[in-house]
């Protein structure tokens, strides 16, 4: 059964429910244009430190576009329910496409568009491998999709930028680490300060993200030039990191894309359900994965979408290129939105709305 949806700065039309028995989780979705059983699925698939909440700017104008959106807290985050945070296993990215592949049965539909923001794509990429009969078409956002080949282990990357000076480290062999998540739950500014300091520093709002652009290789000291939320100093937290970033009173009293109420929505949702669970996604691309594989191509049409100001498109070496020269067969280009840095779907909704609705129209 539907329920009322008092989340704030949601539109009209939406709504919160839950759907039960999705590959093991009981799955929390907001949801607009589910009126009619006509309208073509589109699934939006989230990162972190996301939510399902992190599409509200989105879901109304997709369905009013003519289909019926949807966005599930993924597994291991928010209201959805039923992992178990010790079995790192079951947060594997072929999993995680597993989640998203049963959801779309769950509505009852056997097609969907997908698209995915940050970790999303990566999640939305083996759903389309994983069964490319279900997928209809493929939308990338901020994070290229480079596909399902065995994962690269951050060790040896690691290993290198720690002997620089001074020494450095991924963050994503930190968020894989044993305490990234105690790190940000106990953070001493606060979970709220934290997360308003880390939205911030990877948006277009800080002056850092000015001059994104591609690396010019892939070594440690290549690496090393991306901003310190990637590449932190070696045995600096997260929240250390971000901390003096924090935006003064009048710059939060002025986000029109992230208010306060806004964010500390996400900061209650956090503070309750903490960050293992998010984190394990990181860890669990450590494991061995029997699901790996190379050489598949992805045959649906596909697109990417980022912010002009996002060092995310670049911070893997080759990966934008991999995506659209040999991983996607019907690659319909990239667009980089000004004035966006790696929030583009709530820093600059509206041409993302524009794209995804443009791309949607002429399938």
């Amino acid at each position: 059964m539907g329920q009322e949806v008092d989340f704030p700065g949601l539109s009209d039309g939406v709504r919160s429910r839950f759907l039960d028995d999705v590959n093991g989780l009981r799955v929390h979705i907001l949801e607009s244009g589910h009126v009619g059983s006509d309208r073509p699925l589109v699934l939006l698939l989230h990162g972190f430190p996301e939510l399902a909440y992190s599409w509200r700017k989105i879901l109304a104008p997709l369905a009013d576009a003519g289909f019926h959106v949807v966005a599930p807290d993924q597994r291991g985050y928010g209201r959805t329910t039923g992992s178990d945070v010790t079995d790192l296993a079951s947060f594997r990215t072929d999993n995680l496409a597993g989640d998203a592949l049963e959801l779309i049965r769950a509505l009852g539909y056997d097609r969907a568009h997908l698209v995915g923001h940050d970790f999303g794509p990566v999640v939305a990429g083996w759903a389309t491998l994983g069964d490319p009969r279900v997928i209809r078409s493929l939308t990338m956002m901020s994070a290229p999709f480079a596909g399902a080949g065995v994962a690269k282990s951050s060790a040896e990357l690691d290993a290198a930028l720690r002997a620089l000076s001074p020494p450095r480290r991924h963050y994503q062999h930190y968020f894989a680490g044993t305490t990234s998540a105690a790190d940000i739950a106990d953070a001493p500014q606060g979970i709220a300060a934290f997360l308003r300091a880390y939205f911030h520093m990877k948006s277009a709002d800080w002056p850092g993200n000015a001059d994104a652009g591609e690396l010019p290789g892939a070594t440690a000291h290549d690496f090393a030039l991306l901003p310190r939320y990637y590449v932190m100093d070696a045995g600096v937290s997260m929240p250390e990191t971000v901390a003096p970033h924090l935006p003064s009173p009048q710059q939060r009293a002025t986000c029109e894309w992230l208010t306060d109420e806004e964010l500390n929505f996400y900061a209650q949702e956090f503070s309750r359900t903490g960050f293992q669970s998010a984190l394990n996604w990181y860890a669990a691309r450590t494991l061995p994965n029997p699901a790996s594989r190379s050489g598949t191509r992805i045959e649906v049409p596909a697109q990417f979408i980022a912010g002009r100001s996002d060092w995310g498109v670049w911070q893997s070496p080759g990966a934008l290129r991999a995506m659209a020269d040999v991983v996607c067969a019907r690659f319909a280009g990239s667009v980089l939105i000004p004035d966006a840095g790696h929030w583009v779907q709530q820093e600059q909704p509206l041409p993302v709305i524009e794209q995804i609705s443009r791309f949607l129209g002429d399938i």
